[in-house]
């Protein structure tokens, strides 16, 4: 009895999720192709397949600059660590992480944390993302 409430509750809850996945029992009856598939994660870009790119010198430009800074700044005064933006950055998944310049993931996932933490609300963000974007088109 304990067992078919317990499935009809499973089956409730499997249908609030987003999508419906197969269970894994155990890591030892995964096929070796979904077990491949889970290993790749976005950050062990190392060792998988892609095409020869060359190498190209380039300079930080100076948004480059300024968000190093603001992340070595909260690193700096305890806010976090280079692991935890590491992580963040994987976190936002690999479209975004590969869709994005190096310094542009940086920005993001500091962002996300200073709202995360509250210490900024969103609002907040706008708001200093419009005053720099009017700051910036009035200089061009």
């Amino acid at each position: 009895m304990a067992r078919m409430r317990y499935d009809a509750l499973l089956a409730k809850v499997r249908n609030l999720a987003p999508e419906e996945r197969d269970l894994l029992d155990s890591p030892y009856t995964i096929s070796n192709e979904l077990y491949a598939a889970l290993r790749a994660v976005p950050h062990d870009v190392g060792g998988q397949p892609d095409t020869p790119q060359p190498y190209l010198e380039k300079e930080e430009e100076e948004w480059e600059m300024n968000t190093y800074l603001t992340c070595e700044c909260l690193a700096w005064r305890g806010g976090w660590n280079a692991e935890m933006r590491r992580r963040a950055e994987n976190d936002l998944g690999a479209t975004l992480y590969f869709g994005m310049p190096y310094y542009a993931r940086w920005i993001t996932v500091a962002a996300r944390f200073l709202v995360d933490q509250g210490l900024i609300t969103t609002d907040e963000l706008s708001a200093k993302i419009d005053e720099v974007r009017t700051r910036l088109e009035a200089s061009r």
